[in-house]
Order: structure tokens, then sequence, then C-alpha cells
């Protein structure tokens, strides 16, 4: 096979899975894994891919790469219209104090709240979030504690010791929290440190954690560590992890609930 080919299929593979590994290409493609690292280093250059251990992941998956608010509210739609409802169906009852983290997915779940709760239970919900579409989800059908600290433009989410300074004062019954990556051995990471920052002071204060992340972030790593498997309750999700991961949040102890 020519290596024009090889490249060819490297990168649908990537836009499929957002991943490759040598070994595989090696036993796919009948070459040797130094002519495959030589075809990714080739693809590397190109800026298709950036080269990992083991591999190579699609230049959009690096550890920094994020994408906007605006474009990620259409990625995996459905996946997250479940993972919403199913967290909704997590809220204990009577009077709750509810932190929303910022994310497309904590996002819906904004909309169910409001949408759905906001009439029997308006009394007893408190909603608080940093992230400003949250806030303009929520309010002004339930109550709503609006965070306050330097908003990133990317995210439109408080960031910074204000923020963090408010959030060490909270206690709440339950925080929704998104991620990036949800990893084996790294745990739960997003790309950009202030807010990992934000998201290691929600996972620290509140009484019980729940992270939404769709099947696309499972198994994957961003720059920037916030917790680990240990620190959260719950996993709600929309396929089940891999043995790996699986085996992981067992023994972490973290319920895995299917959207």
């Amino acid at each position: 096979m020519f290596a024009e080919e090889r490249h060819r299929l490297v990168t649908e593979q990537l836009s499929l899975s957002g991943k490759v590994g040598v070994a595989d290409l090696s036993e796919r493609f009948g070459i040797t894994r130094e002519t495959v690292r030589r075809d990714l280093a080739q693809l590397e250059q190109v800026g298709v891919l950036r080269r990992v251990h083991g591999g190579a992941v699609a230049a959009a998956k690096t550890s920094t790469a994020e994408q906007s608010h605006t474009a990620r509210t259409t990625q995996n739609l459905a996946a997250k219209r479940r993972i919403a409802a199913k967290a909704l169906e997590l809220l204990p009852q009577g009077a709750t104090s509810i932190l929303l983290d910022a994310g497309t997915t904590t996002e819906l779940l904004a909309g169910l709240l409001a949408e759905e709760l906001a009439a029997p239970r308006a009394e007893e919900l408190l909603v608080i979030t940093h992230a400003l579409p949250i806030a303009q989800r929520v309010s002004p059908a339930l109550p709503l504690e609006l965070i306050g600290g330097r908003v990133r433009g990317l995210t439109s989410a408080a960031t910074g010791s204000h923020t963090l300074a408010q959030l060490d004062s909270l206690r709440p019954d339950i925080a929704f929290v998104g991620a990036n990556g949800v990893d084996a051995g790294f745990g739960l990471s997003t790309p950009d440190a202030l807010e990992a920052a934000v998201k290691t002071a929600i996972v620290g204060c509140a009484r019980r954690v729940v992270v939404l992340a769709d099947s696309s972030k499972l198994g994957e790593t961003a720059l920037v560590r916030f917790a680990a498997l240990s620190d959260i309750d719950t996993l709600v999700t929309d396929r089940e992890p891999d043995a790996e991961l699986a085996a992981a949040l067992e023994a972490a102890d973290v319920e895995v609930v299917l959207a």
C-alpha cells in the first residue's frame, strides 16, 4: 500500500475515533512500526495529528484544544440531552441547593430545571452557578445565586480568585460538573488552568458531586487535572465505559448511571 493511501486511511480513522495506535496501524497495513512512525511524523508536519505515546491523536484532541461554547452546543446533542434528563432524576427531594458548573450538558440540565421543576418546586430549589448561559436559562423561573469573577470569553464562565473565594464559602447539596476528559489513570481534566481551578473548588465544596460527560470524553485527557475519580460520587454518561475505566470507577466507588 502506497504512503498516500495509508495517510488517507489514518486521517479517516482519526476523524472517526480521534486517535490511532502504532501497533494497530502496523498490523492493519502490514508494515513495520518504524514505517508507521514515519507516516505519523509526516502527518504531524502538515497539522493533521499530534503524536503521543504509542500513537497519535487528532490535532483537535490535543491537551489544550478547546472549542467555543457556540461550537460545543451542537456536538453530541442527543446524548447530552439524555444525560441531562437522567441527571434531573438524581435531584433529592425537598429543599435543595444545586451548583451547576459551566458546560453545554449542564446548560441543558439548567433548561430542564427551569421548564419542569419551576412550578412544583420553585420555593425549595436554589440554583448556584458561575456560568452566564446557565444563569440565563434558570432566571427568573427559579431562585438563582450568581457567582461572580472575571468572565472567560470562550466559555462565558467566571474564573479567578474572586470566584474561588465565593465557592469556598459554600456547601451546596449537589453539584453537577462537566469535564473534557475522564480517564482511568489521570482522572478528570480540562484544557484551561483557570477553569480547572473553579472545577476543583466545585468538587471540593459540594456534598455530592455528579459528573456529566458524554461518551466522547471517556478515556480522554486534557491538559489540567481538576479531580481524581475518587473525588466524585456519580458519573452520568451515554455509553458503558471500557474495561479499564470501568474498573477504575468501581475501585473509586463511583456510581455509573447510563442515559
